[in-house]
């Protein structure tokens, strides 16, 4: 006759078997592969001893394609939650061991369940993705599972933070979840992301393309921007997960925690020879970036698409900041369809977690081009426009150097909403560059000069003179302060501090229709 021991016993059997997966050959494959499992993964990512797991003895019911004789472990995922750092967080890890990872009805199941208990929890989702795309033998109903996942990325964005780690394939269908995600970070040669693999490309169009070269982590961090972030290993990569996490608050409805700091000079010398005094000499707004936010915080997000803007997290005070800056070492940090897309994305990112936006200007405007044009910069350029103009949360622009055209308004401009608008004194702030304005305003007198290029020099001198300055700008309260570089850390100290209790409401609507 059995008791409870044997029971227990048999509890812990049936755990056994469910934390082995696909057994110990499929797990060896993984290895081989440079893969870690699942739970190992789980490992990696959580503090020790914090995981809980959820549903881990549920099954597929399906029983088709032989699917009948084959049990599948957890249906090929692991769910549950633990602490980063000392904070919860919610998390799904597939089973490459299991199924290939592939996603049946049961599976998403277990996901939804996971992302609904995340949300109202108010805690980040962190998806770990290593599948070989819907389970085929599951037919509509691994479809329906995918939309579920899909439904439920699209109504909690903006709640909770939601992140997508890919260490695998990830075709078809699933790549739209992580496509909605608010960061998605892949591991060189291992993680791929597309909606037809090459084989399916070759028979349809004949063309001729390796997995890698289709989706790997260079071509999406780089080329399409559907990647934020990638690393050399797994191991990597999750420790950038937990490191990003630190930046984040738990959900909307909270803020990032403030860090301690060291004791350090909050006056920087060096800034003022950081940025060159001519307006067409190049450099990298990083070095200007880093002598402002606290040692080491900075996390830049995106770093290899639309390298003509650079955008991250950082700390000032111990306090989690946005960052946008234009990046003058690339076309002159004008601003372009793809950094558009980039920089909207962001703000918009930040908006809806609390986070405060600082702005490094330094613009030539938006970049000139028929390929620009035909590709649509009059809709993306209105996304940063649309972005800066919705966000409620704290708002500093810091002008550096130029500030031209309708570059100047979108990159937050008072005029759009701006909190705090400081410039320094060798900024010029108007329509165009003195060059351009000079060349159209004093056109006819430079034309009828016998010294024409002459001419032309003394009134490019007498519109920078009169114009290219921030005094104008200053004089219309267009920009609140000039203010001297040295002290560009102490003043944004001090307005983050002053705009901690900032509140700001809108009209009362649905949503908005921002250019997509």
């Amino acid at each position: 006759m059995k008791d409870m021991f044997d029971s227990i016993h048999d509890l812990q059997d049936r755990r056994r078997e469910v934390e082995m997966g696909g057994g110990d050959e499929r797990m060896a494959k993984q290895h081989e592969r440079g893969k870690q499992t699942a739970r190992e993964r789980i490992d990696l990512l959580v503090d020790e001893g914090s995981f809980v797991e959820l549903n881990p003895f549920i099954q597929h019911r399906s029983t088709d394609f032989g699917l009948n004789h084959i049990k599948g472990p957890g249906d090929g995922v692991v769910t549950g939650w633990g602490k980063v750092n000392g904070r919860p967080i919610y998390l799904f890890s597939q089973d490459f061991t299991v199924f290939g990872g592939a996603l049946g009805e049961m599976h998403a199941k277990k996901i939804v369940h996971v992302m609904d208990l995340a949300a109202k929890n108010g805690a980040p989702l962190i998806g770990l993705n290593d599948s070989g795309g819907a389970r085929i033998q599951e037919g509509v109903l691994s479809l329906d599972g995918y939309g579920h996942i899909f439904y439920r990325n699209a109504i909690y964005s903006g709640v909770i933070p939601q992140i997508s780690v890919i260490l695998g394939p990830c075709a078809g269908g699933a790549v739209y979840s992580p496509a909605i995600t608010d960061f998605v970070f892949m591991v060189d040669k291992t993680s791929q992301m597309f909606i037809t693999g090459p084989k399916v490309i070759e028979t349809v169009t004949g063309e001729k393309i390796t997995a890698e070269d289709l989706g790997g982590s260079k071509v999406h961090n780089a080329m399409s921007g559907n990647a934020h972030f990638r690393g050399g290993t797994e191991e990597e990569v999750i420790e950038n997960v937990r490191r990003l996490l630190t930046y984040l608050p738990q959900s909307n409805a909270q803020k990032t925690p403030i860090m301690a700091v060291n004791n350090e000079s909050d006056y920087r010398e060096d800034l003022a020879d950081t940025v060159p005094f001519e307006g067409v000499r190049p450099y990298d707004v990083r070095s200007v970036v880093n002598q402002v936010v606290d040692t080491d915080s900075f996390m830049e997000v995106h770093k290899e698409f639309a390298k003509n803007i650079v955008i991250g997290f950082a700390r000032i005070k111990g306090e989690t900041v946005g960052l946008v800056c234009n990046q003058p070492k690339c076309m002159a940090g004008g601003l372009d369809i793809d950094s558009s897309d980039k920089a909207a994305r962001f703000i918009r990112f930040c908006d809806s977690f609390n986070i405060p936006l600082i702005t490094f200007e330094d613009v030539s405007g938006f970049f000139p081009g028929v390929k620009q044009e035909l590709g649509g910069i009059i809709r993306h350029g209105a996304k940063i426009l649309y972005a800066y103009s919705e966000a409620t949360v704290p708002k500093i622009t810091v002008i550096l150097r130029k500030a031209y055209g309708g570059a100047y308004v979108a990159l937050n401009s008072k005029s759009i909403g701006a909190d705090l608008v400081f410039s320094w004194p060798n900024a010029e702030i108007a329509v165009m560059g003195p060059e351009g304005a000079a060349n159209i305003i004093f056109a006819r007198e430079i034309a009828s000069s016998d010294h024409p290029e002459a001419a032309r020099s003394v009134k490019i001198e007498e519109y920078r003179q009169k114009f290219a300055h921030p005094y104008v700008a200053a004089a219309h309260g267009m920009v609140d302060d000039v203010i001297d570089p040295r002290e560009t850390r102490i003043k944004l100290i001090q307005s983050l501090e002053m705009m901690r209790t900032k509140k700001e409401k809108r009209p009362k609507k649905k949503h908005g229709n921002i250019p997509l």
